[in-house]
Parts: C-alpha cells; sequence; structure tokens
C-alpha cells in the first residue's frame, strides 16, 4: 500500500460512534491530516443500521474511496497505551473491557464489526480514550484498596483522552511559553471531565476506574460515595442492572432537575429545579477544579471545551466565579462572545476557550501509526 505522504490523496474515514449518535469524518492523511467531509447521524435507533448508512452517505459525496479507518475506542485497558491496528486478538481484549465503559465501548465495538464486515480488506485502527493519561503519576492512579485491586487493573485510568491530546497539541498556538505551565483543560459536555496538564502531558484527571467518576454530567452522577450503592443494593433491594442504569442514565442534570440531561434545555428553563441542577453542576466542576491544583502545584491556565465548555458563557462564569478566592476573573465582553481569551488583563491566571477536535486527532494517530510501524512503503 502505498505511503500516505507520498500519493496523491489518502482518505482516512475517522469514526466516533456513540449511544445516541454516530460522528464520521473523512481526512486526507497525504496532505497532513485535511478535513475533506464531516456528518453525523443523530438520535440513532439502530447502531448498526446507523453506520451501515455511512458508506452511502460517503458515495453521495464522492468520498467512497476510504483507505484506512480510524476509530474512537473510549477505554484501552492497562495494555493499550498507544493506537493499535485491530485484530482478532485486539478485539477479544476490548470486548473483555465492556464492563468498564458500558455506556460506549459496545457501540465503538460495534462500528469496527459492521466495517470488518463492510470492508474487511481495509485497515483498522482503534485509538484510546484511557492512552494520554499514561503519564499520570501512580499517585494520581492509586484508590485506597488493597494492593492487589491496583496489580489487577483496577487503577484510575482517565477518559477524554483523545480531546485532551489534541487540546494539548495546540496549547502552544494560544499561549506561547505557558503551554507548557500548570494548565487545567474542562472537556465539558454531555460527558464532562477535567484533566490537570504539566509539560502538555496528564498529571491528574477527574475520571477514574470508569467515565462515571469526576464531575457531574449530563445523565450520569459523576462522585458519588460507595455507601449509597451499598444502600441501594442492599436496602432498596435495587439489582445490579437498575443501579447501573439509575448511575449511567437517569442521574446527573437529568436526575436532579428531573427535566432533561440537556444543559441548553435547563438553561432555557424557569423552573426551579432547572437552576438547582445548574448551579450543582458548576459547584462541581469548580470544587474538583481546585482540586487538581495541588497535582500541578499552582495554576497559570483554564481552558474551556466540548459542547458545554465552548458554546455556554453562563456556565463558563458560573463555575469562574465560584473560583474568584484563586484570582480567577473573566473579561465579561470576552466571555459573553466566546473569544479565545477570556480572562481579566489583571490577573495572574488566563482562561481560554478552545475548540476540541478529536476526530483530527484520531487522523493524525492513524498517519503516526502507519509512519512508525512502516505499513505503508515509502517507495511507492
Amino acid at each position: 500500500m502505498p505511503s500516505p505522504r507520498g500519493v496523491k490523496s489518502h482518505p482516512c474515514l475517522v469514526i466516533n460512534a456513540g449511544s445516541s449518535s454516530v460522528k464520521f469524518s473523512v481526512f486526507d492523511l497525504a496532505s497532513g491530516c485535511t478535513l475533506l467531509f464531516k456528518d453525523e447521524i443523530e438520535r440513532v435507533d439502530s447502531i448498526e443500521k446507523s453506520l451501515q448508512r455511512i458508506p452511502d452517505m460517503l458515495a453521495k459525496a464522492g468520498h467512497d474511496n476510504v483507505k484506512t479507518i480510524g476509530h474512537r475506542v473510549v477505554h484501552g485497558g492497562k495494555e493499550f497505551s498507544a493506537p493499535v491496528i485491530v485484530t482478532d486478538s485486539v478485539m477479544k481484549k476490548l470486548e473483555a473491557l465492556i464492563p468498564l465503559a458500558p455506556l460506549h465501548q459496545p457501540y465503538n465495538l460495534e462500528a469496527i464489526q459492521v466495517f470488518a464486515k463492510l470492508h474487511p480488506d481495509i485497515p483498522q485502527i482503534a485509538c484510546f480514550d484511557t492512552a494520554f493519561h499514561y503519564t499520570q503519576p501512580r499517585q494520581s492512579e492509586l484508590f485506597a484498596l488493597p494492593r492487589s485491586y491496583a496489580e489487577e487493573g483496577i487503577l484510575r485510568y482517565g477518559f477524554h483522552g483523545l480531546s485532551y491530546e489534541y487540546i494539548a497539541s495546540v496549547l502552544p498556538e494560544h499561549l506561547g511559553e505557558k503551554a507548557e505551565g500548570r494548565v487545567i483543560v474542562a472537556h465539558l459536555g454531555n460527558g464532562a471531565s477535567m484533566c490537570a496538564m504539566k509539560q502538555r502531558k496528564s498529571v491528574a484527571t477527574t475520571m477514574g476506574f470508569t467515565a462515571l467518576d469526576g464531575l457531574m454530567m449530563g445523565t450520569r452522577c459523576g462522585n458519588l460515595d460507595p455507601g449509597v450503592v451499598l444502600y441501594l443494593l442492599e436496602e432498596k433491594g435495587m439489582t445490579i442492572e437498575e443501579v447501573t442504569t439509575l448511575l449511567y442514565k437517569e442521574s446527573g442534570l437529568k436526575g436532579v432537575s428531573g427535566i432533561s440531561g440537556d444543559m441548553r434545555d435547563l438553561l432555557a428553563s424557569n423552573a426551579p429545579e432547572a437552576k438547582e441542577a445548574i448551579d450543582l453542576f458548576c459547584y462541581q466542576a469548580a470544587k474538583q477544579l481546585a482540586g487538581l491544583i495541588p497535582a500541578l502545584g499552582g495554576l497559570d491556565t483554564i481552558v474551556f471545551t466540548a459542547g458545554i465548555g465552548e458554546n455556554s458563557p453562563a456556565i463558563r462564569k458560573n463555575i469562574c466565579d465560584r473560583l474568584s478566592w484563586l484570582g480567577v476573573k473573566l473579561d465579561d465582553k470576552a466571555n459573553k462572545n466566546s473569544q479565545t481569551s477570556i480572562h481579566s488583563k489583571d490577573k495572574a491566571i488566563t482562561i481560554h476557550v478552545i475548540p476540541t477536535d478529536e476526530e483530527r486527532m484520531i487522523a493524525q494517530h492513524v498517519l503516526n501509526l502507519f509512519d512508525c510501524q512502516g505499513i505503508y512503503s515509502y517507495s511507492n
């Protein structure tokens, strides 16, 4: 197969398959990951049927000559610290991780399986949300459990790594030398987490063993006293399946408000329950952001990204106002206009809004993987 850099074009399909939508893009690897096409299938009833629509959609757009396929896979466990070409052996190991990410991993893997049937000759590459956090020191990974459990792999893995890796890659464009400093990135969307970075590497994050931990989210509870789970099982008589559904799909903004898990709906509502859910989200975000500072030994920069982080001035203000004691202060006009730099100029801590691009990061990983492994022949 010819080199992606040495031919006229090399289209790479990137798939980000979730429980409620499938995002897909085509990048030309030959020209340095130029975006050629982007689309999304929303509110899917059947993930398989939605994925099967993609080839026709690509053909109609004139992008059906795909040479490689890159996938977002949420959990890579202890073994996968870098992107990998998918084989039967790799799939078995990834399927074993489904209990650690039941809201995401099944859909990520189903996308790989569907395209293996549709295009068995096209290489598929899995890129992991956990991989970016492999630079965390051991104290950031450990739970206060007997050591044998850590040896089995019960550790704080962290997630949203593809998003954080993309932000880390563009930080120098926005921050200059401060990009190597003490940065906390807030990935706030339906799924939400934060990552403390030093020298653009992860040193701590709010999510842990699963993508259920950390910040309050659209439908996920975030941090929760484990005793609550024991109470639900022992005293309320709930089954494991019922508790799983409660914590993953019925909690967070949706559960507290009783209205919706979509922040846009709550911001548009006058209901006191909506306000209470918003305030709890922002309180928890400010609290956990502050809790990451010891891992950095201080704070130079806050970055907001993802759906809520990029698009909601009200949420950014609510969070930053709770951190004023740290010296965090917004420029209200810049914030309302969602400018890149939104901090008050008289404050040492800078605040930025930087759009994330997980799909581009996956395309870059595909290119880098093939370069490193020499799968493509540069002589062609």
